[in-house]
């Protein structure tokens, strides 16, 4: 099954300008990058794909379920796990508690969230603070949280709003890791507006600007774009080529 976007616009309720017009998109199998500059779109693409938005008309669906109807909700928010920008601490709460209430949340019960919180945490390098209180985490270790939250349910489809913003370089490089070892075939989508993001780890390259997708492709065709001598930054090159027309 894959995640479709058919003829989706949206536009938030104060905004003169729609963020997304008659968008139709349908997500790939494997892991996709989608790159824009901020502002692009690609936080509420990835809310509308997660059904903490609604289309002001189209629609979004998982296969055969459609979260506009009723039926299909709960179980289309089961199949698709979803990493906000923003991830905030529950009050109160230990981390292996909140990432097990996440579960809960999709479904488990509390047995069987609390162990698949145990497993998720090990997968994010959190295990050493299972036993510590969200609220006195650092920026980067509640983003491991809120990683873990979305892989606690074993989601068919992820979607990873700027999962690599404020960790270090060796938190960097163990989501790296931790996205290699997903199955290939499981649609994941992470969204950046960091070139350097790019690796060959990703199956597919989506640019995403002003709300329209002005490039998908290969990471190979998306580094040929690069101008000859473009230096060493071609990555940053085909960027601007693709968003600002730069040679």
């Amino acid at each position: 099954m894959e995640l479709s976007f058919e003829e989706v616009s949206f536009r938030y309720r104060r905004s003169p300008r729609p963020v997304l017009t008659d968008f139709t998109w349908q997500v790939p199998p494997g892991r996709t990058v989608l790159l824009g500059p901020n502002g692009a779109g690609k936080s509420t693409l990835l809310a509308l794909g997660a059904d903490a938005l609604r289309p002001s008309s189209g629609r979004v669906r998982f296969g055969d379920l459609c979260p506009s109807r009723g039926r299909d909700r709960a179980a289309y928010r089961r199949a698709v796990g979803w990493m906000p920008q923003q991830i905030h601490a529950v009050p109160g709460l230990r981390v292996q508690e909140q990432v097990a209430y996440a579960g809960w949340l999709k479904g488990l019960s509390r047995r069987e969230a609390w162990a698949a919180a145990a497993t998720a945490l090990r997968q994010v390098a959190l295990s050493d603070l299972a036993e510590r209180k969200t609220s006195t985490l650092s920026g980067g270790q509640l983003r491991r949280v809120g990683l873990a939250q979305v892989l606690v349910h074993d989601a068919q489809v992820l979607l990873l709003d700027e999962p690599t913003a404020g960790l270090d370089p060796a938190q960097r490089a163990r989501f790296r890791e931790l996205l290699a070892a997903l199955p290939p075939e499981r649609p994941v989508v992470v969204s950046t507006h960091q070139v350097d993001d790019l690796t060959d780890l990703f199956d597919t390259v989506v640019v995403l600007d002003d709300g329209v997708i002005r490039f998908v492709g290969t990471v190979a065709e998306f580094m040929g774009l690069a101008p000859a001598g473009g230096g060493a930054r071609p990555a940053e090159a085909a960027y601007a080529q693709i968003v600002t027309g730069e040679r």
